[in-house]
C-alpha cells in the first residue's frame, strides 16, 4: 500500500488525464531534475491544482472524510450497529475506514511534498502567482498533517519526497508536527504572498492560513503538548484574531449548505475554504445527502444520535433540562433555528427532489405509520406508504433513533444522489469560537470573548450569553464547548472535539437511545418528566452528555454493546504500513 500513499502523481499532462502513479517511486522523478517539471510555473500551477484534486478523497459512497468524520462518534450513528467505529467496536488496524483516512491525507502530502521539492529552488524569482501557488501547497499539506494528527495522534512526519527504502522513520511526536505546522502557516501569513481573500472560490488564502493556524494551535493547547498548554492557547487566539474582521458571517445560516444559498455573496465570505462541486462541464458531484436523507428519497446510511439533539437549547437560551419551553410530548419546537436547519425527526416536512428543480416535492416524516403524507400529487397533498417504517432498507426508523440530518440534505435544486453543493472545510464561524474557546482556556474572560459567542448566536436569533456567566470560566467552558457542537455539527469538527475535551467515556457510556417506541404510546406516551438527566456528574454537565437511564424502557436502543477503551483516543496505524516500516507500531491493538 506504501506505493499508493507515497507515490508522487505528477501531472505531466493535466488537460488530459494525471499520470499513472502505480510504479513511480521505482523511476526517476522530473521534478528532481535541473530541469524538473515544478521548476517551470505553469508546471508548478498543474502541479498544485493536482494536490487540491487529492481532498477530494472519499470515505463512503462519494462522501468527502470530512463529513463522515462526526459518525466515528457517539454524536453520529453508522447504519450498522455495535460494530462500527463510532461505537467503539471494528476500531483496529485493519478497518477500512481507518486505512483510507491514512491513504488519502498521505497522497496529498506526497503530492505536495513533490511539487514543493520541485520548486523551493527556484521560487523566489517566480512570479507572485506562482508564489502564491507554492504557499498554497505548503497550506494544503499543513492541512494534511493536522488530520492525520487528530485521528492518529503521532505520525511519520515527511517534508520531502521519500521512497520506500526511506520509509522506516517511525512516528513523529505530535508536538513535534504541530510545532512545524505553526511555524510553517506563520512563515505564510506573515510573508503575505496569499490575498485575505481568494480570488477562486475553493483556493486557499491567509484567512485559511491563520485559520489553520489557530486550530492546530487549539487541539495543542488542548491536550497540553509538552506541557505548553498556556503557549499554544495564546498562538490560537492571536492567529483567530488576525481573521476576525477580515471576513464576517452569512446572514441565514442555512444558506451555507445547499446549491442555492452558495451563491450569495455573503456566503461567499464566511466560507474560508470550500471543497468545491459543479453541474456544469464534466460535473464534479458527491452523495452526501443520500446518506442523510429519508429512505423515501434516497437509502439512509448515516444519522444524527439523541446525544446531538438533546443539546440544542431552546429558544431562550437554555438548556433543555432548564427550559420551560421544552416539551418531550414535540421536541422539535421551541428550539434554537440551528435545530431545524441541521436535523429533522418525527413530524417535520422535509424537501427533496426526484428529478431537478422543476419538480420539487415535500413529505412528512413519521416514526410510526405505515403510510405518511407526500406532496405534490395535483398540486396537493396525498397518502402513500412509508418505507422508512415498513421498508427493509435502512432508514432513520430501523437503522437510527428518529432522526436524520438535514443539513447538506434540503435541496430542491438538484437530486440529493446527485448533489453538487459544495462543502465546508473552514468557516468564519469555526474561527470566532476557536478564538473564544482559546481565551476562555487563558483565562482572559473579555469583551471579546462574549463578542465572538454573541456574533454567531445572533445571527440565528438566539439570545446574547446569559449574565450569569459573565466572568464564570467553568460556565463559558460549558456554552462555548455547546456552540461548537451545534453550529459545527455535521462538518467533522466533534470527531476532534471528544478528544480535545476528553469526553469519549461518557458519551460512550450508555447505548443510543432514541424515539419513543409506538408500544409505548409514541411521544405521547412520554411523562412531562420524561427529559434527559444533564447532571449524572460534574463532567456530563459541563459537556452537555444527557443519560436517559431514568426512562430508558420508553425509547428505541441501539448500539446495546457501545462502549469506550483507553485506546480509542487514537486510531491504530494501518496494518499495511506497520507491516512495512518495523518502527511504526500500535501497542494499544
Amino acid at each position: 500500500m506504501m506505493k499508493k500513499i507515497f507515490n508522487i502523481c505528477v501531472a505531466i499532462a493535466f488537460a488530459a488525464s494525471l499520470v499513472s502513479c502505480e510504479d513511480f517511486l521505482d523511476k526517476t522523478n522530473p521534478a528532481y531534475d535541473s530541469e524538473g517539471f515544478f521548476k517551470q510555473e505553469p508546471g508548478l500551477k498543474e502541479g498544485v491544482t493536482g494536490v487540491y484534486n487529492l481532498l477530494y478523497f472519499d470515505q463512503n459512497w462519494k462522501v468527502p472524510a470530512c463529513i463522515v468524520l462526526d459518525h466515528y462518534t457517539a454524536y453520529g450513528l453508522e447504519q450498522n450497529q455495535n460494530n462500527s467505529i463510532g461505537a467503539g467496536g471494528g476500531l483496529n488496524p485493519d478497518q477500512s475506514y481507518v486505512q483510507s483516512l491514512w491513504k488519502g491525507e498521505y497522497a496529498i502530502i506526497a503530492r505536495a511534498n513533490s511539487v514543493i521539492a520541485g520548486a523551493q529552488d527556484v521560487i523566489a524569482d517566480m512570479s507572485a502567482e506562482a508564489k502564491q501557488y507554492f504557499a498554497e501547497a505548503r497550506v494544503i499539506r499543513a492541512y494534511a498533517y493536522y488530520n492525520l494528527m487528530s485521528a492518529f495522534g503521532d505520525v511519520p512526519l515527511f517534508t520531502a519526497p521519500v521512497t520506500i527504502d526511506q520509509y522506516t522513520a517511525g512516528r513523529t511526536d505530535k508536538g513535534v508536527i504541530s510545532d512545524w505546522i505553526i511555524a510553517e502557516l506563520k512563515e505564510i501569513g506573515e510573508s503575505e504572498v496569499l490575498p485575505w481573500t481568494a480570488t477562486e472560490r475553493g483556493r486557499v488564502d491567509r484567512s485559511v492560513a491563520y485559520g489553520l493556524m489557530a486550530r492546530v494551535a487549539l487541539f495543542a493547547g488542548s491536550f497540553n503538548v509538552n506541557g505548553n498548554a498556556e503557549k499554544y492557547f495564546r498562538i490560537a487566539a492571536d492567529a483567530a484574531s488576525k481573521v476576525i474582521g477580515k471576513r464576517d458571517l452569512a446572514k441565514n445560516f442555512s444558506d451555507l449548505f445547499n446549491i442555492e444559498g452558495q451563491k450569495n455573496a455573503d456566503v461567499r465570505n464566511e466560507m474560508l475554504w470550500e471543497l468545491m462541486y459543479s453541474d456544469a462541464g464534466t460535473k464534479r458531484q458527491h452523495t452526501v445527502g443520500y446518506g442523510h436523507s429519508s429512505r423515501n428519497y434516497g437509502s439512509s446510511v448515516r444519522f444524527p444520535s439523541l446525544l446531538i439533539v438533546d443539546t440544542y437549547e431552546c429558544k431562550d437560551g437554555k438548556r433543555i433540562d432548564e427550559s420551560p419551553l421544552y416539551d418531550p410530548h414535540h421536541p422539535s419546537l421551541n428550539r434554537d433555528p440551528r435545530f431545524k436547519a441541521t436535523l429533522a425527526g418525527h413530524g417535520d416536512t422535509v424537501n427533496y427532489t426526484n428529478t431537478d428543480s422543476s419538480n420539487p416535492l415535500k413529505l412528512i416524516l413519521n416514526v410510526y405509520d405505515e403510510k405518511t403524507r407526500f406532496y405534490p400529487r395535483r398540486n396537493a397533498w396525498y397518502s402513500a406508504p412509508n418505507v422508512d417504517v415498513t421498508g427493509t432498507a435502512p432508514s432513520l426508523v430501523n437503522n437510527g433513533v428518529g432522526f436524520l440530518w438535514r443539513k447538506y440534505s434540503n435541496e430542491t435544486s438538484a437530486q440529493l444522489m446527485s448533489a453538487f453543493c459544495n462543502i465546508a472545510l473552514m468557516r468564519y464561524a469555526e474561527v470566532l469560537l476557536t478564538y473564544a474557546e482559546a481565551k476562555i482556556e487563558l483565562g482572559e474572560l473579555d469583551d471579546s470573548v462574549y463578542d465572538a459567542i454573541n456574533k454567531v448566536r445572533r445571527r440565528v436569533g438566539m439570545p446574547d450569553v446569559s449574565a450569569d456567566r459573565i466572568g464564570n470560566q467553568e460556565k463559558m467552558r460549558q456554552l462555548v464547548r455547546r456552540e461548537r457542537k451545534v453550529e459545527l455539527a455535521l462538518e467533522g469538527f466533534i470527531f476532534v472535539d471528544v478528544r480535545r475535551w476528553g469526553i469519549g467515556d461518557i458519551i460512550n457510556e450508555e447505548p443510543s437511545y432514541g424515539y419513543p417506541l409506538k408500544s409505548k404510546g409514541g411521544y405521547d406516551g412520554l411523562a412531562d418528566t420524561d427529559i434527559p438527566n444533564f447532571k449524572k456528574t460534574d463532567r456530563h454537565d459541563l459537556n452537555d452528555v444527557p443519560s436517559y437511564e431514568a426512562y430508558k424502557d420508553k425509547l428505541r436502543v441501539r448500539d446495546v454493546n457501545r462502549f469506550w477503551a483507553d485506546r480509542f483516543m487514537w486510531w491504530p496505524i494501518p496494518r499495511t504500513e506497520t507491516d512495512r516500516d518495523p518502527n511504526l507500531t500500535n501497542p494499544d491493538y
